[in-house]
């Protein structure tokens, strides 16, 4: 075996796009990664050649000039990219989810004016469910867009924006009362909106102001933002799919998709976590011998390589039942736990086996340990994922008594 998390059954072409990403990875991200990171420096010149390999259309249709692979494919090469740093994974994986909700529900119209750009990277988008007080209770969320002749006005402050202030497109969550009448249940009254906007921070936009960065312990260089709507006036045709009260539903798809991205990112990290772990094993010498001869550090490589393996078979399962058509919550949902469980403990175990080196900024591992605690809570927190898989898990196990 020449390395962990291989995939069967891939095309000559996804081969192929692999190999590309693999290499772009090694060459471009992996010598400035750490040095970026420390310094929280936006990945200008990553995210230019990202756009040059085509892969901002990785998942957008050939007919709007993407290149029209599957949520597998595009899976496999956030898991190339995240083994080179996270941040530039998920400078992506906004920009795609809301090329996703487009392509999946978004009218004739908002499909022929925004793919095309989305997938030469003209335009790159962000999404917004979030807010200051919400948590994982979306239902809870009080921006609010109310009808005014032609044109919906917002108001609300959003949070953890992925992207916010690089992105010119926004998908944005808001509730929507009129034309659903009172105690409607809040999921069914919910509105997704596409908001154009400059790139930048502060009044991006008459209405709309993005702070600044928020500051991380770790995920860094990505920008992750506000979003503050003070009477931000949008055209109705910006309706995502031209009708109020399905964005909760529009939303949750994007997850779904989000979910495999944030698997597909715990996967990666693990890789390279497990990658400097077995390197340095061999360097380092203790008690007259590498310490991978020592059989506690061999317990702890043989850990680590197994989570690796069994995260990204889950991945790719769940990568695939998605592109089958399929419902695939519960594979989702028990990927993302997984993976981001696992890499969290495949990251500690390669901490504790570079020693007191793993604590100095001068190794890699310790920009992973700062990484790694976001994706337990990305997309979904543990607790959430294992409510969706318990839920699932009763539905198809139902008791006949």
């Amino acid at each position: 075996m020449s390395r962990l998390a291989q995939t069967h059954g891939l095309t000559d072409i996804q081969q192929e796009i692999l190999s590309t990403v693999r290499d772009f990875v090694d060459k471009e991200i992996l010598p400035v990664a750490t040095e970026l990171e420390h310094r929280d420096e936006y990945p200008a010149q990553i995210v230019e050649g990202l756009k040059e390999l085509g892969l901002f259309g990785l998942m957008i249709p050939e007919e709007y000039g993407g290149l029209g692979e599957s949520l597998l494919t595009y899976a496999l090469c956030v898991e190339e990219i995240a083994r080179g740093w996270m941040s530039v994974s998920g400078i992506i994986n906004t920009h795609f989810i809301v090329a996703y909700m487009l392509k999946q529900h978004g009218t004739q119209e908002q499909k022929d004016y925004f793919l095309p750009k989305m997938a030469l990277g003209e335009v790159r988008g962000a999404f917004s469910m979030s807010e200051p007080a919400l948590g994982s209770d979306v239902s809870a969320i009080t921006s609010k867009g109310v009808k005014d002749g032609d044109e919906y006005v917002l108001n609300g402050q959003k949070m953890w924006l992925t992207n916010g202030g690089s992105s010119t497109l926004v998908a944005v969550l808001c509730r929507t009362d009129e034309g659903h009448p009172e105690g409607t249940a809040p999921h069914k009254s919910m509105t997704t909106f596409l908001i154009e906007k400059e790139p930048g921070f502060g009044e991006v936009k008459p209405g709309l102001t993005i702070p600044g960065k928020i500051d991380k312990m770790g995920y860094k260089g990505v920008d992750t933002t506000e979003l503050i709507m003070d009477g931000l006036r949008i055209p109705a045709d910006r309706v995502l799919g031209g009708r109020t009260g399905r964005g909760f539903y529009q939303m949750m798809d994007g997850v779904e998709v989000g979910r495999v991205n944030v698997a597909a990112r715990g996967c990666g990290v693990a890789q390279r976590a497990f990658e400097l772990g077995v390197s340095y094993a061999q360097q380092r010498h203790t008690f007259g011998k590498a310490i991978a001869q020592h059989q506690a550090i061999q317990f702890k490589l043989a850990e680590m390589a197994t989570k690796v393996e069994a995260a990204h078979a889950m991945m790719v399962n769940a990568a695939r039942k998605k592109d089958s058509g399929e419902r695939n919550d519960l594979e989702a949902g028990m990927a993302k736990y997984l993976a981001s469980e696992y890499c969290k403990e495949v990251v500690e175990d390669a901490f504790r086996i570079h020693g007191g080196y793993g604590f100095s900024k001068e190794y890699e591992i310790e920009r992973l340990y700062r990484e790694a605690p976001m994706l337990l809570i990305g997309e979904g927190t543990a607790e959430i994922q294992k409510m969706i898989i318990g839920r699932r898990l009763l539905e198809e196990y139902r008791f006949q008594g």
